[in-house]
């Protein structure tokens, strides 16, 4: 009954916010006004609202700005409703909440949620409060196989954020149980990443592999109590065997005594058994309706080269039977992991119940995070690599943590991303626009302004005496006086925007115009458009005006009202050419994962665009500079 009427309650603010979609767009991403952060309008229009990319005069932004989509707009991209979802989710909770194995699913997903909403962490807390655990210890076990993504971001905040959040500590731990994908270029990667991120594991670092021994010690113990036995079928015919829903799966070889299977076992260590021969299977029930509880293979034999083993191995534990072993032994007290291993925990639990290991940790599931126009498989994101199709894994336009890190995003923007879409059982997807978002409020608060333009076209103001030159003064961050200011040249002769004119303007035009309205050249002087210039092609070249001497810093003297925008600049004098590359989502398909797709088929073909001649200040020299020697 409770969950029937929420279901109304929920319905009802459903059609309440759809009445209020509009009001939504207005407003601009999640209710917070946006701004063109590159100093192009600090003054009067700080507070401009940008409207699907464009600020009110049309005018298109240096670094794309994107607003919430309305519901109808997420529906036409083919994004469920949002009452089908809150439907979904309380009926899958119903479900939940009916099987005594499981604790009923929560859906706390909120993009503008504080961080708070952390299902199943309320485990942590009574942990503590019953005296099962005296310290909160969590591990981030990677593959060392790819760099990390942004969907690794949430998983290793989860792992390291619980860790400070309750006090404890945190390990990492490369699952290098696979010998044929490990690279220690990967090592290395995430190492820099995580700790980029402004987590640390101190002396806590470990591989799977270090482990090989004592995973071989506990499968013979399963075996001496009858819980495992060597298993002769191979893939195909295990699949074959393996039953189905109601049907009970086989394997011939399952009542082997232990002295047999101890001395299979050994010899399929020394290498006397071709690779898939053999395996060693757990011994539980092959009638479990939870197929990972049907006897699974724990042990294959692989003759492969491992990284750090060498070829002292030649069988090698699933991850499955490696993954629990290892977390007892490092004194695991909370395994958290994504949501696939939610049918796995039975596995894992028996594990630890079942060989002699000093602790028995406890698994903990999360849903992934999901993001759209965005992949998150390695395989996927090698294959991009592999052919060419991006420069790298630290291309601006990768998911990867190198990637955004090249991009600019910062690591408190990830981090706050992370801590605001919160932790839930219920698999949803986060809009790529409120990353940005998250980067946004970052930089608006820390990052300093330097002005350039992209597409120049030259300002002459005819009334400034030729060969004059003066310092003008402007603020590092306008949003934080702390952050100084920096002193730049002006003269007679300037680089401004070409969409900054506009000979003919449309209605409510704020910007340079013949006759038009008085405009600011931030931190310089008013000025108001005259004419302008055009070659043979009938282009603009040179764009006309005259300032007023009485208003430096674009303060009139007298006190009126400026009506006009606030246009930034660069002095032609002064200038460097730069070259600028913008870029937007690698992907046009909000969902190139979907099914029967294929993601390459998906791809942006606008993903990048290399803007050349383009003006900046002469300050980006020294700025470039530092950037390369941290780089």
């Amino acid at each position: 009954c409770s969950m029937g009427n929420e279901i109304g309650k929920r319905l009802e603010n459903h059609h309440e916010g759809a009445r209020n979609d509009q009001h939504e767009a207005e407003r601009g991403l999640f209710g917070q006004p946006l701004m063109e952060h590159d100093g192009g309008k600090c003054d009067g229009d700080q507070n401009a609202q940008l409207i699907d990319g464009h600020d009110y005069a049309g005018k298109p932004v240096l670094q794309r700005l994107v607003v919430a989509q309305p519901r109808t707009a997420r529906r036409k991209a083919g994004q469920a409703d949002e009452a089908e979802l809150l439907l979904r989710d309380l009926l899958q909770r119903v479900l939940l909440a009916l099987d005594e194995h499981n604790e009923p699913r929560h859906h706390e997903h909120d993009a503008r949620a504080d961080g708070r909403a952390e299902v199943g962490l309320h485990a942590l807390d009574a942990d503590l409060a019953e005296g099962k655990v005296q310290q909160i210890h969590t591990r981030f076990p990677p593959e060392p196989n790819g760099y990390l993504h942004i969907g690794h971001c949430k998983a290793l905040t989860i792992d390291f954020g619980t860790a400070e959040r309750f006090g404890g500590l945190c390990n990492l731990r490369m699952d290098d149980t696979n010998p044929t994908k490990e690279d220690v270029e990967f090592v290395d990667a995430i190492k820099e990443d995580i700790h980029w991120l402004g987590f640390d594991w101190g002396d806590r670092f470990f591989y799977g592999s270090d482990y090989f021994e004592k995973d071989y010690e506990y499968a013979v113990e399963l075996i001496k109590k009858g819980l495992a036995y060597v298993c002769d079928l191979t893939p195909e015919q295990a699949r074959e065997y393996r039953g189905d829903i109601g049907k009970p799966a086989i394997s011939p070889y399952r009542d082997r005594d232990v002295e047999e299977n101890l001395d299979l076992f050994e010899r399929m260590k020394n290498g006397e058994f071709p690779e898939g021969s053999r395996t060693l299977r757990a011994k539980i029930d092959l009638a479990s309706g939870n197929f990972n509880m049907r006897d699974p293979v724990i042990y294959r034999i692989r003759y492969m080269h491992h990284h750090r083993q060498g070829d002292k191995w030649c069988i090698y534990p699933m991850y499955d039977f490696a993954h629990p072993i290892q977390d007892a032994l490092e004194g695991i007290t909370h395994s958290l992991c994504s949501l696939e291993f939610e049918a796995h925990r039975p596995l894992y639990d028996w594990v630890v119940n079942n060989v002699s290991v000093p602790c028995k940790p406890r698994q903990i599931e999360f849903a992934r995070l999901g993001i759209d126009h965005t992949v998150m498989s390695k395989r996927k994101l090698r294959k991009l690599v592999e052919e060419g199709i991006v420069s790298g894994w630290d291309d601006p336009r990768m998911p990867t943590l190198c990637g955004l890190r090249r991009r600019g995003f910062t690591p408190a923007s990830i981090r706050n991303f992370c801590d605001r879409i919160g932790v839930a059982k219920s698999a949803s997807v986060v809009e790529y626009s409120f990353l940005e978002h998250c980067l946004r409020e970052d930089l608006n608060e820390k990052a300093e302004r330097t002005m350039g333009v992209l597409h120049p076209v030259k300002l002459v103001i005819t009334n400034y005496p030729e060969g004059k030159s003066e310092t003008v003064t402007v603020e590092n961050n306008p949003t934080d006086p702390a952050s100084g200011t920096h002193e730049i040249t002006f003269s007679r002769e300037c680089w401004i925007e070409a969409d900054d004119f506009m000979e003919v303007p449309v209605p409510k035009y704020k910007r340079l115009t013949p006759n038009g309205p008085e405009c600011r050249l931030k931190g310089a002087y008013l000025i108001t458009c005259t004419g302008c210039k055009k070659d043979e092609n009938g282009n603009v070249v040179e764009v006309y005006a005259e300032y007023d001497p009485n208003s430096p810093g674009g303060d009139p003297a007298d006190g009126r009202k400026v009506k006009g925008a606030t246009i930034h600049w660069v002095d032609a004098a002064t200038a460097l050419d730069a070259e600028v590359r913008v870029y937007s989502e690698l992907f046009s398909d909000p969902a190139p994962d979907g099914a029967d797709k294929d993601f390459l088929a998906c791809m942006n073909p606008d993903s990048l665009e290399v803007l050349t001649g383009c003006k900046v200040e002469p300050r980006m020299r020294d700025i470039a500079a530092a950037y390369d020697k941290t780089e």
